[in-house]
């Protein structure tokens, strides 16, 4: 049987990434932030109900374990943050299943950066900065500084509906319209996903970067919540960044507290219960690290591949990996 062993991004392609890595590098070490490098095996995964966690049995010398493969490195690196490290950066390979096409890969390297002291907008800008840093020398004209859009009036505009305050059955039968499918049964924040990807996002960044602000409470994750000017509802501190309608980055002014944390993650697998779906364990040591006290800041997960793929002018991430799924 013939087997197709040959990597998915030509040398020449693998050379120019290196090359984009270290300018990465550059950016953070003229900036004074610390490269660390922390495991992809975790006794937690991630409890999100829209992320697939995947997990390895290995032989410990606790006996027989479950180890999770990190959806990314932000839980060690909070442990970090706990223990004094300061500013830190990592370019982590990260796993995620089922997300294979082309934007994504099932394995992918993920820089997440941490800023204590930071707030939200700094870290924004920071982030831009970045962006601009790799894109610019390669597209010949920077992206420019990021132009702010709210969630909520995305989808005024758009779609002529509050994603708030539209009702839950209003809010499937749109989606199932839109989208071809049966969303009977889907919750509030799967619909509002399923119309952000397919009616707001691909126009996104089309004239420079664009940063989304202000999303629904129920999706901040692991960031804080503050409220929204307009009428007082819960919103999450938290960003997303896109560039030709591609997402590249999402941040949060980070959640320091342990016991909403600990609350997060007891209503995320009782969510994953309901619809069916695998509980994940918590991270108890992440836990521990927020009751000893991480500092308060802000920190940003960006999809390197889909930069580099961005950068270089291919189509797919694959064509910047040197060994994409299923070719791994």
């Amino acid at each position: 049987m013939e087997v197709d062993w040959q990597p998915t991004a030509d040398i020449a392609t693998l050379r120019e990434r290196a090359r984009l890595l270290a300018r990465v590098r550059a950016f953070f070490s003229d900036r004074g932030v610390l490269e660390v490098d922390t495991p992809v095996l975790g006794h937690g995964g991630s409890t999100e109900m829209h992320l697939a966690s995947l997990f390895a049995e290995a032989t410990t010398p606790a006996g027989h374990e479950r180890l999770w493969l990190q959806t990314s490195p932000e839980f060690h690196m909070k442990r970090l943050l706990a223990a004094g490290s300061g500013p830190i950066f990592q370019l982590a390979r990260s796993f995620r299943d089922g997300e294979v096409g082309r934007r994504h890969n099932l394995e992918f390297t993920m820089l997440e950066w941490y800023r204590p002291g930071l707030g939200l907008d700094a870290l924004i800008e920071e982030t831009a900065a970045l962006v601009n840093t790799v894109l610019g020398q390669e597209l010949g004209d920077k992206p420019g500084p990021p132009q702010r859009r709210r969630y909520r009036e995305l989808f005024r505009q758009t779609l002529a509906i509050d994603p708030f305050t539209l009702p839950l059955d209003a809010l499937r039968r749109l989606a199932g319209q839109r989208g071809g499918l049966d969303m009977t049964d889907s919750d509030r924040d799967a619909c509002l996903d399923l119309l952000m990807s397919l009616e707001i996002e691909p126009h996104l960044g089309r004239d420079g970067l664009e940063v989304v602000v202000d999303y629904p409470a129920s999706q901040a994750a692991l960031a804080r919540h503050h409220r929204d000017p307009e009428d007082g509802a819960r919103v999450a501190s938290r960003f997303e960044l896109y560039f030709e309608g591609l997402e590249l980055a999402n941040g949060y002014d980070e959640l320091t507290d342990a016991d909403e944390q600990a609350a997060r993650f007891e209503q995320d697998n009782a969510d994953r219960r309901a619809a069916r779906l695998p509980e994940v364990d918590v991270d108890a040591r992440l836990l521990a690290a927020l009751v000893h006290g991480m500092p308060e800041g802000s920190g940003v997960a960006l999809g390197l591949d889909r930069l580099i793929q961005l950068a270089l002018g291919k189509q797919s991430v694959a064509e910047v990996m040197a060994f994409a799924t299923p070719r791994c």
